[in-house]
């Protein structure tokens, strides 16, 4: 086939195995090139970042591919549009999730243009495990045929006119499956460690990163009676329904059952915490949800029964979605859910596809 007749298609390149792999399979029906997005600067000597190796390893497999690699640097639409707002929830005790607003803002917004208007690409692609599967000429968001990396969760705020030029080229493959592609075709990253977070900052690594951001502010750590147990370390550096890291395990003198987060205090700079996994301060059956995102627009009818999903690894729980005040969604759960966590999103799905979704703005203890 002449190649003047092939679509062309961009495929963000981010120096992983996933993105590799697609960019193989999509060289065999397109016409590819790659694109590379520095979204951090490197005046990081601590190598927090690691922005440098990922564009060496993206070069070294589109060198061996053949294809064109294109480099964009956004990390001044980054820092303003994803970093200041993911810090600005953090200091009022939330969590958010950096990788969403980085999708819907960076990814599928700016560089989006950026690849149709400059690139004069057809289609864009990433190396998410979702499918992109069109039925009577709608094209709809799917689960991946791997569960266990599933990201539509991340895709959420995606819209059916922006779906229907997007490519998801692994989306029918499980990861070991990519790895081994990788792998018979002599790519150096087949086994390289898969990246998520603020710029790929590892998990371990975040706490040090933050506080360039985010001064300590050390205060109590207290029971829900408030009764003092210990000392936290900064209010952001703790999330709803954590255990680990509190320090005050050797404490379980009435119910002899591990600590969690239950609630933060920001007025008073205290950490609230009860004992037991399921101790009705973390179970909940309502959420109040904003921001709200619908995928297919047309097909949602209030209310609706349907799954939800309130963070990226834990299970779906069935529930019923209402319309609540203005531009507001209540979610009732039909069993109790934990760590109901304020700055997260809860993503709705029916069976394979998913709807959208939401920013959890509260909890309501039932």
């Amino acid at each position: 086939m002449n190649l003047k007749k092939k679509k062309k298609v961009i495929i963000a390149m981010s120096g992983g195995v996933d993105s590799s792999v697609s960019a193989f399979l999509l060289k065999k029906k397109y016409y590819v090139e790659g694109l590379f997005m520095k979204n951090w600067e490197e005046n990081d000597e601590n190598n927090y970042c690691q922005s440098k190796k990922n564009l060496k390893d993206a070069k070294k497999i589109c060198d061996l591919l053949n294809i064109r690699l294109h480099k964009i640097n956004f990390s001044a639409e980054y820092w303003n549009i994803v970093f200041k707002n993911f810090l600005y929830e953090y200091k009022k005790g939330n969590t958010p999730n950096p990788d969403i607003v980085c999708n819907k803002e960076i990814k599928f917004k700016i560089c989006l243009k950026y690849v149709f208007n400059v690139l004069k690409a057809d289609f864009i692609a990433t190396g998410h495990y979702a499918r992109n599967i069109v039925k009577n000429n709608i094209n709809f968001l799917c689960k991946s045929i791997d569960k266990e990396k599933d990201q539509t969760y991340f895709l959420y705020t995606l819209k059916e006119k922006k779906l229907k030029k997007i490519i998801f080229p692994i989306g029918d493959l499980k990861k070991k499956k990519v790895r081994n592609i990788a792998k018979k075709n002599n790519f150096h990253v087949f086994n390289k460690k898969s990246s998520t977070g603020i710029c790929f900052i590892e998990p371990k690594s975040f706490k040090k990163f933050i506080t360039r951001y985010i001064s300590k502010s050390r205060g109590n750590i207290c029971t829900i009676e408030n009764k003092i147990i210990g000392k936290h370390e900064g209010l952001f550096n703790y999330t709803i329904g954590q255990r680990k890291g509190l320090k005050i395990g050797g404490l379980k003198k009435h119910l002899n059952k591990p600590w969690y987060v239950v609630r933060k205090n920001i007025k008073q700079n205290s950490l609230i915490v009860a004992q037991g996994r399921n101790n009705i301060y973390l179970m909940s059956t309502i959420l109040i949800a904003k921001n709200i995102n619908w995928i297919n627009k047309n097909f949602i009818k209030f209310p609706f029964k349907c799954k939800a999903k309130i963070r990226y690894l834990q299970k779906e729980n069935l529930c019923v979605v209402k319309k609540y005040k203005k531009k507001l969604l209540k979610v009732i759960f039909f069993n109790k859910v934990s760590s109901v966590t304020p700055g997260q999103s809860i993503v709705f799905y029916k069976k394979e596809i998913c709807l959208g979704g939401g920013i959890i703005k509260k909890n309501i203890i039932v």
